[in-house]
């Protein structure tokens, strides 16, 4: 069964968004920084619009990443605190399922059944908010990484493990 797809998917890139924000504010510093060694011939108008698009460009990647992250908290908390403490300790937090279970006592089936519960309540609090699945697709298109995340876990459609390797997560965030 595929469902909550954009939910795990967000869920699973939240811890990564601050921190490329931050790559993207040391790339605009270098490329502005480096603007200002450019003069003469170097520095043609082509170059000075080139160089406002990318920067542009850049900003307001960073701004749709920083949207995303202020979605996430505000849908989390739009879930209860049970759902929202579950999602964060398997998404967020990284931890394993059996070691959730074990903290917080709770039966596997038991379990698996309050983390689809809680999957299904963050989905529609970013539907609820205007980010359903057609607008996330929309909105996040440009934005490879956290696409061959949502592929990643399309492809592992039983619901027994759906944890993506933060190694991986790593490698995807850079591309």
């Amino acid at each position: 069964m595929n469902t909550n797809i954009w939910a795990k998917t967000i869920l699973s890139t939240y811890r990564y968004l601050q921190r490329i924000a931050g790559a993207i504010d040391k790339m605009i510093e270098d490329r502005g920084l480096f603007s200002r060694d450019m003069s003469g011939a170097n520095f043609t108008c082509n170059n000075i619009l080139n160089l406002s698009e990318k920067l542009i460009e850049l900003s307001e990647r960073k701004i749709k990443l920083i949207n995303l992250k202020i979605l996430t908290e505000q849908a989390l908390e739009s879930c209860g605190e049970s759902c929202a403490s579950l999602l964060i300790a398997k998404y967020i937090d990284g931890k394993k399922n059996m070691e959730i279970i074990e903290e917080k006592g709770l039966s596997y089936r038991t379990y698996f059944r309050r983390l689809s519960d809680a999957e299904g309540r963050f989905e529609s609090a970013l539907a609820h908010k205007g980010f359903n699945k057609e607008k996330l697709e929309k909105y996040l298109f440009s934005e490879k990484w956290i696409l061959e995340v949502k592929n990643r876990i399309e492809s592992l459609r039983s619901n027994q493990d759906l944890e993506v390797s933060e190694r991986k997560l790593d490698h995807l965030a850079v591309i």
